[in-house]
């Protein structure tokens, strides 16, 4: 069966643009990629956030929407993002969130694995786990964090649902997933060759209200895909299974599809190619705004509506 092959990104609502900067580029050390523009909305900065070379997988890609009322947990929405590092990191990162004033909550192992939560400065939940998983990573050279500490991508996402049933089966009849286990209240969820970002834990609420949208909540996960070829299969089980893709939409550096799964959270298929590199030098990814073709004509209109941005590479470590 044609499958997906692991998160390609998590795409989440923040606040303040430059303060997203300074702390996925400052404090998490991650290298900014990319410098867009949300191609529904053009008057908002698209960031997206990586390893050095914008690795599927490896990127949190942000829609700031300082205007937003803060976002609410509930059932239909993703929860958590969880990131990769390596074993034995999680004493560098407590100590450096801590010079950095970011509040940590207690250091734990969930499914054998050690983790450490922590919230971005808009509210989003974010976990530092350790694993040994391989996976494509590329240190970047001028980030704030040592080479053997740097996040080196998704480990996977939490949701809450009022029905794990429904959709604990879409993730394995659909999406291809496999139950992996339970641990407490979660559920956990996972793909064969892709361990860590490739997993999904679920917990069922059937009494919460449905979560909202807003600054500090995901907004979607997109999953990978290698080409068009695979998305369109996928697209048409999931099609099948009763849920409303959308089309193939052309992003300029994947191609997607969106749909809810059955509990309501927004998922996206988007294909691994052609990639951040394809309109910009890999040395100087996401230092300068680049939009889409159809966008160019409206450059200097978007330019005029968007707040200053100071480069990614010049915020202080």
């Amino acid at each position: 069966m044609t499958g997906i092959k692991g998160i390609h990104h998590v795409t989440s609502i923040a606040g303040d643009p430059q303060e997203n900067v300074d702390f996925y580029v400052g404090v998490l050390g991650m290298r900014l990629v990319k410098r867009s523009v949300n191609q529904d909305d053009p008057g908002t900065y698209h960031l997206f956030y990586a390893d050095a070379e914008g690795h599927p997988g490896s990127d949190l890609t942000f829609f700031p929407w300082r205007h937003m009322p803060a976002g609410q947990d509930g059932v239909g929405l993703t929860v958590e993002v969880a990131l990769a590092v390596a074993p034995g990191a999680l004493e560098f990162w407590s100590a450096h969130l801590g010079q950095h004033g970011v509040p940590v909550g207690e250091p734990h192992v969930r499914f054998g694995e050690k983790a450490l939560p922590f919230g971005d400065p808009h509210g989003l939940s974010l976990t530092l786990v350790e694993t040994a998983d391989r996976r494509d990573f590329t240190p970047w050279r001028r980030s704030p964090v040592p080479e053997a500490s740097q996040i080196r991508g998704i480990h996977g996402i939490r949701l809450w649902e009022r029905n794990l049933a429904a959709t604990g089966e879409f993730l394995t009849r659909v999406l291809g997933f496999a139950a992996l286990g339970r641990e407490g209240a979660w559920h956990r969820f996972g793909l064969a060759g892709a361990a860590s970002g490739g997993l999904v834990e679920v917990r069922e609420l059937p009494a919460e209200r449905r979560g909202t949208w807003g600054v500090g909540s995901v907004h979607h996960v997109a999953w990978r895909v290698t080409d068009e070829r695979d998305e369109l299969a996928i697209r048409e089980r999931v099609q099948a299974a009763g849920q409303r893709p959308t089309g193939v939409i052309d992003r300029f550096w994947f191609k997607s599809v969106y749909f809810k799964e059955p509990g309501g959270a927004l998922f996206e298929l988007a294909t691994d190619g052609p990639g951040f590199s394809v309109d910009e030098d890999p040395a100087t990814l996401g230092e300068h705004l680049v939009l889409p073709p159809w966008l160019e004509p409206d450059r200097r209109a978007i330019e005029a509506a968007l707040p200053p941005l100071r480069s990614g590479a010049s915020v202080p470590g």
